[in-house]
């Protein structure tokens, strides 16, 4: 079975994680007695500093054929966020349908957490994040603008479809892990759109008995994270909210190199986009420390979504052992003084 994997490098360290960890995805797929054909697309902020656009107008056009997409990341210090956001990664989110973001938060065997009493294992949760509406929908706009009457208004978008869509996802897994589900929102201040996502959540609750439900505000969700995230299991939140808890999750963790990221279309209709939550970290491009986990463990996500669970299991599996072994060569993330290519190394033998 041959793949068409469309790659997009991106910003900062994305281009040289994903040409570092290309090899070991290759190695995979031949253990598997499958190919992948990657097609590399030049997109990103260099591209936008040069030619006034993130990516061209047939960019969409040029991806909807692939099995799957691979994204490096996305920022440039000399490019506003909202541009890069809206150049490439939302118009790719939403046209494609990819409305189920969903997040793993694992602390690993042989990773500290900056939460003191915690050991590997101890904390293992997963987040659902609505990927193409919400909060971060595209409706609103600025009048009056440069005199002192200036007003911004931006629009929150929830439908059931895409509301149904992130939770159904989430009772699912939930109904595959523990039974527990943790619905985050701020129902008290968002009387409208939070309420409705409260009533979506109890009307699929009722096709998934098995499943217990918890429902927390925002607030006491994040600071809950932090004192207690060994009692969360499967997290389901709207855009905005779930951008936010992953990241906490992400650092209890242990590190933002260690957290993988799937944009899923959950019709299997258009392809899916897999990336690492770390961001083009400007400070360490080009130095060849980048720590190349996150994306190692997107990637296993990915293989997850076209089927080859066991490819996808043999990247967690390496993954596993190589925190878990104190020899094996740390990223100066996770308190080492290693590169790029010695983590890629250890993980291919271990393979």
């Amino acid at each position: 079975m041959e793949y068409a994997i469309a790659a997009i490098p991106g910003d900062g360290i994305g281009p040289e994680v994903l040409d570092a960890v290309t090899p070991l995805l290759e190695d995979v797929a031949a253990a598997e007695e499958m190919s992948l054909a990657f097609t590399e697309f030049d997109w990103g902020s260099d591209r936008y500093i040069s030619e006034g656009a993130m990516m061209p107008d047939d960019a969409l056009d040029q991806l909807v054929d692939k099995d799957a997409i691979l994204l490096g990341a996305v920022g440039h210090p000399e490019v506003p966020d909202h541009v890069t956001l809206h150049g490439l990664l939302l118009p790719i989110r939403k046209r494609f349908n990819q409305q189920v973001c969903e997040r793993p938060a694992i602390l690993f065997e042989g990773v500290e957490s900056p939460l003191a009493g915690y050991a590997g294992g101890d904390i293992d949760f997963v987040v659902f994040r609505e990927n193409t509406e919400g909060e971060y929908s595209d409706i609103g706009g600025r009048e009056h603008v440069g005199f002192s009457h200036e007003v911004a208004i931006q629009t929150s978008v929830f439908t059931r479809t895409g509301t149904e869509a992130i939770v159904r996802a989430a009772f699912e897994r939930a109904g595959d892990r523990t039974g527990h589900l943790t619905s985050i929102t701020k129902s008290n201040a968002q009387a409208h759109s939070m309420v409705f996502w409260d009533e979506v959540v109890q009307e699929v609750a009722a096709e998934y008995p098995d499943v217990e439900v918890e429902s927390l505000l925002v607030d006491a969700g994040s600071m809950d994270l932090i004192r207690r995230p060994e009692e969360f299991d499967v997290i389901v939140a709207s855009n905005l909210f779930g951008d936010i808890l992953t990241d906490i999750g992400a650092i209890v963790t242990g590190s933002m190199g260690l957290a993988p990221s799937a944009n899923i279309d959950p019709s299997g209709r258009y392809p899916s986009m897999f990336e690492p939550v770390h961001g083009s970290a400007p400070d360490i491009t080009g130095a060849g420390v980048a720590n190349p986990l996150a994306m190692v463990l997107s990637a296993a996500m990915m293989f997850r979504n076209l089927g080859e669970s066991d490819a996808s299991e043999r990247l967690w599996t390496a993954v596993r052992g190589y925190l878990a072994d104190a020899d094996a060569p740390r990223t100066p993330d996770l308190g080492g003084a290693a590169g790029t290519a010695d983590v890629i190394a250890d993980l291919r033998s271990r393979l």
